[in-house]
């Protein structure tokens, strides 16, 4: 059974983890520009899936579709697809395409078909799993995470829990390359709960590695209040980047608090001082045009991201509610001129990146400044 795998840029990394997963089991993914017999998967991203559905639906193949989107909406998407694996695909998929093989329904947890879906019955221990194989991937160090900001889609995918990629493990992987980098939604959380740093695991994690590290930048970034003068003191003592990016989001402590970020605005305050301590540029992300942020709440934003631009780098995104976060469903607010004249000039001076007008351009591309 030939099967193929669409290429789309968005989904690079998803591409590698799940072909290596699949190449245990005897599928070999094969790129492919456009559907092919017998078998094309797809990942999507709430952003690109509607660029996808006819092309899904009239395919002349069996279609397999993932990713956030499908996980979202599995029903949904099965209506233009004959298999979406809902959640994690590194145990779903190659059982979906064993099933196929043999020719059976494919009626198995974590699939849903146009008139069966159940759940996945199990989460991934990454360990199980090659971080990438012949197509060449970035290490996922962690998955989930015990917070809920309400934009975001992690938990809904991945989970309240963390899980670790264990550190022979990711040095095995790593060490292929002269450039380790690493995918995990807070990568100074490594080893712990993901509240608690266990900044010992990460030494060590460091201590294995053999070429040039970069830690807390693209495609990974960190919170703010992780950073501390332990953790730059070793992202000093043992990593390339010259960059760290964090999320701030908003400048006002009652949009923090609605958002359930877990952090204060002195947090961002404190962490982007310290950077400049350590001789490290912060690349701070921002959130404007929440919906339910005030003219009040979206100038304290503005202070606060011509405060960080002085010494360090801004990232702005538009809100953009994305589908099983907490504020799916709702609309941006409009922005004030005041916020996009200043968001222009910053970037005119190379000090602000983003999407602060157009919210989907960070699906289809990498930010310049997330490059150390």
């Amino acid at each position: 059974m030939q099967v193929n795998w669409r290429l789309i840029h968005a989904a690079q990394n998803s591409y590698a983890i799940l072909s290596a997963a699949c190449e245990q089991e005897g599928y070999l993914l094969s790129p492919a520009d456009t559907p092919l017999d017998d078998v094309t998967c797809y990942s999507l991203n709430s952003i690109n899936a509607p660029l996808y559905r006819e092309e899904i639906a009239a395919a002349g193949c069996i279609t397999v579709v993932g990713g956030p989107h499908a996980t979202a909406f599995p029903r949904e998407t099965a209506e233009y697809a004959d298999y979406v694996v809902a959640g994690e695909g590194e145990f779903t998929l190659p059982r979906l395409l064993a099933q196929i093989d043999q020719g059976k329904d494919g009626k198995i947890p974590g699939v849903a078909t146009g008139n069966y879906f159940e759940p996945a019955d199990s989460c991934v221990r990454l360990d199980a799993y090659p971080a990438f194989s012949q197509r060449q991937g970035y290490v996922e160090i962690s998955r989930g995470c015990p917070f809920s900001c309400a934009y975001c889609q992690t938990p809904h995918i991945f989970g309240h829990c963390m899980r670790h990629r264990s550190i022979d493990a990711i040095a095995k992987y790593a060490n292929k390359y002269e450039h380790a980098r690493f995918v995990s939604p807070n990568a100074f959380a490594y080893g712990s709960d993901g509240i608690h740093p266990r900044w010992e695991k990460i030494e060590h994690l460091f201590r294995k590695l053999e070429h040039r590290i970069y830690f807390g930048t693209f495609p990974s970034e960190v919170r703010p209040e992780f950073i501390c003068e332990e953790s730059l003191s070793l992202l000093n003592t043992y990593c390339s980047n010259a960059k760290l990016h964090f999320g701030a989001q908003s400048g006002s402590n009652a949009v923090l608090k609605r958002l359930f970020r877990g952090h204060t605005v002195d947090d961002v305050i404190h962490a982007v001082e310290l950077c400049n301590v350590f001789s490290i540029t912060p690349v701070v992300d921002f959130i404007v045009g929440l919906p339910f942020e005030t003219d009040e709440d979206q100038k304290r934003t503005l202070d606060l991201i011509q405060w960080v631009a002085r010494s360090g780098k801004v990232h702005v995104h538009r809100f953009l509610p994305l589908p099983g976060t907490l504020l799916a469903g709702t609309n941006a607010r409009s922005l004030l001129p005041e916020t996009e004249k200043i968001c222009g000039k910053l970037a005119y001076s190379g000090k602000l990146t983003g999407s602060w007008n157009d919210p989907e351009i960070r699906f289809f591309r990498r930010p310049s400044n997330d490059i150390p």
